[in-house]
């Protein structure tokens, strides 16, 4: 190091010079950090680092280290800059604030979240997703990705708000998709926070699109609570929740107005998109792999078949000819729609859904700022630094994962996981900021691929691979053009 007030930091093997002396480089392009993550790694390996603007950066790619900032020294670091200006579209939710405020918001949202209510979704799930299953049509092409917004839209419209997809769903939708379209430059615009009055146009873009959005939500939640009863939806759970542990007074409190909206916004974030580009993704990974798909179609017309003569167990490895017949079912053969009751015996089809979110996860990255000198292994990393871990990255690392562009659901096997380092997988993040939807989000893709694949196959219709986009979630580039092919006519 330089300066002798630094001679105790050692930082972890990375860049010689700053970032912007490598401007130039294939592997640094605005707005695609993941080529960077892939160099870092492939350059230095497991742990790196390189300066940005003066301020150290940790890129971590092994699970143990992963594991020491997310679990065994959280209380060394808050959320990293990146997140934290999102603040200005989703205020103190759980995504964006820190302790303690972060700890006070996860009690009193955490009912809204418990088992016993979310199950009570199921039906909603599978409700949506048999709706829109019903407009497609046989050798239709469609954009499976506008495909599955549009349900995932329909249903945090129905567990969020009781409502089917109005005009004020419409509406947060788009302006939220403007403000996420605005997203590098809210991110890489210097000190945001204190120029949001002035005349900048995608400032004002912002602004206006804001203000739109927080009088929808804000009138929404009026509505609920003008109401006063408990509708079975999420933001009755939050507007009625009271923190378990009372305040100075001895009161137990719930969230302001402001608060609650804060935490809609969160979910409507957390929970729309995300799952979304889960399931599209899924639908393309399954359309490039007939023997998956094969072995996903066994176990739905197993567990949903109403005919008597359906297989008394699902195989292991499908033969040939059933592969290669997979594409229709045997007249005879029909299924009823999956039910809660259906989800534990749905096992391939949530490998499916979990291999699909090793290779394209929606929360590709995620990064925390020390707060306090940190010591991971033989580096001792000064107060300040910011680190970033990619689920995108560590699942497609070789020696974690054997051949890891292949899709194989059997990784997702209960021996398989056991045999894996606990932090080479985590879509939903881990420790005290655990995603508290992610029960949630497992039930909601399972029975929506079980409800769409018993009558759909998709068959991928563009010549080159669909490019991965890491903004907020990771989307496909461009649309995913499926061709549809019934499974089956009732």
């Amino acid at each position: 190091m330089k300066h002798s007030k630094d001679r105790k930091w050692r930082l972890p093997p990375g860049l010689p010079h700053p970032l912007h002396f490598y401007a130039f480089k294939p592997w640094v392009k605005l707005g695609e950090p993941i080529r960077l993550f892939e160099y870092l790694h492939r350059t230095y390996g497991p742990i790196a680092h390189y300066r940005f603007m003066g301020t150290p950066i940790i890129f971590l790619n092994d699970p143990e280290y992963i594991r020491e900032v997310l679990v065994t020294q959280a209380s060394s670091f808050v959320k990293e800059r990146t997140v934290r200006r999102m603040k200005i579209l989703l205020g103190e939710g759980l995504i964006t604030s820190d302790d303690p405020i972060h700890i006070r918001q996860r009690r009193i949202v955490a009912p809204a979240f418990h088992r016993q209510r979310i199950t009570a979704y199921a039906e909603e799930i599978v409700a949506s997703a048999s709706h829109h299953a019903d407009t497609w049509k046989d050798q239709q092409s469609i954009d499976i990705s506008a495909a599955m917004m549009a349900l995932s839209l329909e249903i945090v419209a129905r567990t969020l708000f009781n409502t089917e997809v109005t005009d004020d769903i419409r509406r947060i939708n788009d302006e939220v998709n403007s403000i996420m379209d605005l997203y590098h430059f809210l991110i890489a615009f210097p000190r945001m926070e204190s120029v949001l009055h002035l005349p900048i146009p995608g400032v004002m873009k912002f602004r206006r699109s804001k203000a739109r959005l927080d009088k929808v939500v804000n009138r929404l939640i009026a509505e609920h609570k003008r109401h006063g009863v408990d509708r079975g939806d999420l933001l009755s759970m939050l507007i009625s929740s009271r923190d378990e542990q009372a305040d100075a007074s001895g009161q137990h409190t719930g969230m302001s107005d402001e608060q609650i909206r804060d935490e809609v916004l969160t979910i409507f974030l957390a929970g729309y998109e995300t799952t979304a580009n889960a399931l599209a993704w899924t639908w393309y990974l399954l359309s490039q792999n007939p023997e998956a798909e094969a072995r996903l179609h066994a176990e739905l017309d197993q567990v949903l078949g109403t005919s008597h003569d359906m297989p008394s167990q699902v195989s292991s490895r499908p033969e040939r000819s059933e592969v290669e017949g997979s594409a229709s079912l045997p007249p005879s053969v029909s299924h009823r729609l999956p039910t809660l009751a259906d989800y534990p015996a749905l096992r391939y089809t949530e490998q499916v859904f979990a291999e699909s979110m090793r290779l394209y996860p929606p929360a590709w990255a995620m990064g925390r700022l020390s707060t306090r000198s940190v010591t991971l292994g033989p580096y001792c990393i000064p107060p300040g630094a910011h680190f970033f871990m990619s689920q995108y990255i560590i699942s497609r690392t070789p020696e974690i994962y054997p051949d890891p562009l292949r899709f194989d659901p059997d990784r997702f096997t209960p021996e398989a996981k056991a045999a894996r380092p606990r932090f080479a997988y985590f879509p939903f993040g881990a420790g005290s900021r655990q995603c508290i939807g992610e029960s949630f989000a497992w039930m909601e893709g399972v029975l929506a691929i079980a409800t769409i694949a018993s009558r759909w196959r998709m068959t991928y219709l563009d010549s080159a691979p669909p490019v991965p986009q890491a903004k907020i979630t990771l989307r496909p580039r461009n649309p995913l053009m499926m061709r549809l092919s019934a499974r089956e006519r009732n």
